[in-house]
């Protein structure tokens, strides 16, 4: 699994996918604050990647960059084994990594390769890395190295929205709260603790093209919060979890969403 010679961390490692800005940025940010060490993983914007690292840096923690494609195994692999290379430890997964369609264009017009680049990155990639990163959070419990680790898997509200104009989106989020509950009942004789966080409407590069929709439909009272959601609020619902404030649940959806999910009359 490691080297045995390799240096462990003595700060508590992060392993926080799409990174480099947006929802992932602001989940290092907020972990580096709280004594964390990052492994910054992105795909391919390397200049915002270092941003963050800057800022992770800045908040007192140490960072490493890794690019990599989690749609792909061998960059899934490499990504592991370059934060045991460096820290010898894995303490938190966040699977935040992912993407929206390129195009939106309606489900019945939807073409098998949007569909399949989608999943790929929304939900086989996370399922295959979270096998993965357990496998090796196992042993590293077994071996008393780490303490109760855990694994955040990043969904959205689009689990359980209808936008027809990006189907393959709301399906791979809907798939992700599965693979939540499929880890937090496999790993919790471990004492893994799985939880997704369910952001709602985040101000993001990936909202940014429905920017003018968003502030009509969240003045109008779409959210009982009535403002946009910013990343620093995952961050600290992030913070939250990994700082060990829910140790007796496990398979926990938490909702980020300014109350967006509530049935109102």
């Amino acid at each position: 699994m490691r080297d045995e010679q390799v240096h462990v961390s003595e700060r508590r490692v992060a392993l926080v996918t799409g990174a480099g800005r947006g929802i992932g940025r602001g989940i290092a940010v907020a972990l580096a604050e709280h004594g964390w060490n990052l492994v910054i993983n992105y795909r391919a914007d390397a200049e915002a990647a270092s941003q963050t690292l800057r800022l992770v840096e800045l908040a007192g923690g140490r960072g490493l960059l890794v690019q990599a494609n989690i749609a792909d195994a061998a960059d899934r692999e490499r990504l592991v084994d370059e934060t045991l290379g460096r820290f010898g430890r894995i303490d938190l997964l966040v699977n935040n990594a992912g993407m929206a369609p390129r195009r939106r264009v309606d489900i019945l017009e939807t073409t098998e390769e949007s569909y399949d680049e989608v999943m790929a990155v929304n939900l086989k990639g996370p399922f295959f890395l979270t096998q993965r990163v357990a496998r090796v959070m196992i042993e590293l419990v077994t071996a008393g190295v780490i303490e109760r680790p855990q694994i955040i898997n990043i969904g959205s509200i689009s689990a359980f929205t209808s936008s027809p104009s990006r189907g393959e989106y709301c399906i791979s989020k809907a798939g992700l709260t599965m693979v939540t509950a499929l880890y937090a009942d496999r790993l919790a004789e471990y004492g893994i603790n799985v939880y997704e966080i369910r952001p709602g409407i985040i101000e993001t590069d990936m909202t940014s093209v429905v920017k003018e929709k968003y502030d009509r439909l969240i003045a109008e009272g779409l959210t009982p919060i009535r403002r946009w959601g910013q990343p620093e609020d995952i961050g600290r619902a992030v913070v939250a979890i990994a700082e060990g404030y829910f140790p007796f649940s496990t398979g926990e959806v938490i909702h980020v969403d300014g109350g967006f999910h509530l049935r109102r009359l």
